[in-house]
Formats: C-alpha cells, sequence, structure tokens
C-alpha cells in the first residue's frame, strides 16, 4: 500500500519518519497535551523511535494511518493525526489527534480534521467515524461538533473518562 498523503490549503500531512524522532518527544512528553490522554510520557529519544516505529509497523500491517501534520510552506511539524480500530463489519473507523501547544487555536486541526473525514468516506468508504474524548477536554469536543459529531452519551468500557462521539455519513 502507498501511505497516502494528504494536503489541504496550508497543510501537508505524511507518514512519519525518524526525522520526526524530535517532534515526537516534544509532543509526546507536553503535560498539557497529555493530560486528557491516558498513555505513559515519553521521556528520551528512544522512546519517540520506538514509537515512530511502532506507528509505521501498524502502517504496514494496515492497522492504522498515522500522519504528521506539517506547515507545507515550511515543513514544520505541527502535531498528528490517525486512523484506526478499523471494523468493516460496522463499516467504520476511530480518529485520534493531538497538535502542539503553539498551533493550537489557529484551525490547524480543523483543516486536518476535514481532510482526513473526507478521506474516510470517499476513498476508504466507511460510514462512520469515532472519536473518544475525555470529559473534559473542552477544545476536542469543540471541534468535533463542528463536524456534526454527536455524543452518543456512551463512555469507553474500559475508561469511563472517555465520551464516545460519532460522525455518520
Amino acid at each position: 500500500m502507498i501511505f497516502p498523503i494528504l494536503t489541504t490549503e496550508r497543510l501537508t500531512l505524511r507518514q512519519l519518519s525518524i526525522d520526526d524522532t524530535q517532534d515526537i518527544l516534544v509532543l509526546r512528553s507536553d503535560l498539557e497535551i497529555n493530560k486528557y490522554l491516558d498513555r505513559p510520557i515519553s521521556s528520551t529519544t528512544e522512546d519517540a523511535i520506538n514509537f515512530i516505529n511502532k506507528v509505521n509497523d501498524n502502517i504496514e500491517k494496515q492497522n492504522s494511518l498515522y500522519w504528521a501534520i506539517t506547515l507545507t510552506e515550511t515543513k514544520t511539524f505541527a502535531g498528528t493525526i490517525c486512523l484506526f480500530d478499523f471494523s468493516n463489519e460496522n463499516n467504520s473507523c476511530e480518529i485520534g489527534y493531538e497538535l502542539m501547544t503553539k498551533f493550537q487555536g489557529q484551525g490547524i486541526m480543523k483543516e486536518a480534521v476535514q481532510v482526513v473525514t473526507d478521506y474516510v468516506f470517499q476513498t476508504l468508504k466507511f460510514k462512520n467515524i469515532l472519536a473518544c474524548v475525555h470529559y473534559d477536554n473542552q477544545n476536542s469536543i469543540k471541534l468535533l461538533t463542528k463536524f456534526n459529531f454527536v455524543n452518543s452519551m456512551e463512555t469507553d468500557k474500559e475508561n469511563p473518562a472517555l465520551n464516545i462521539f460519532t460522525l455518520t455519513q
């Protein structure tokens, strides 16, 4: 499978590479970004490299798609967005995303979510996109509601602090 590079007016979404190690380390060690995510904080370059290798292995196995969000003009790394938990049975996948603190509030994630949801519906032909969001993460909830994701009022079985949002085509 050739990895899909997605573009918008300002952004290029491309596959992660080892060149992104420092940016991934910053992103995954930022306490503000990680406060709503149930994962260990990355604290070493080795953690970041292991994460990138794991992501790319999962892409190769077709278990997920994981993009680095970069500003097209400067090639600056701004964050990540991914699709995972593909289900032909439910005609769905799950979306996840994170944005470097200094890029928040600029509409970057809105642009990235738009191009990725278009990709899900037009190319992958799924009918549903799920997003699990911590109930305190108001910025993420606002973003999802802009795209007409609906809060299913269900919580994640493994983590009751996460609300499940769904976008149906």
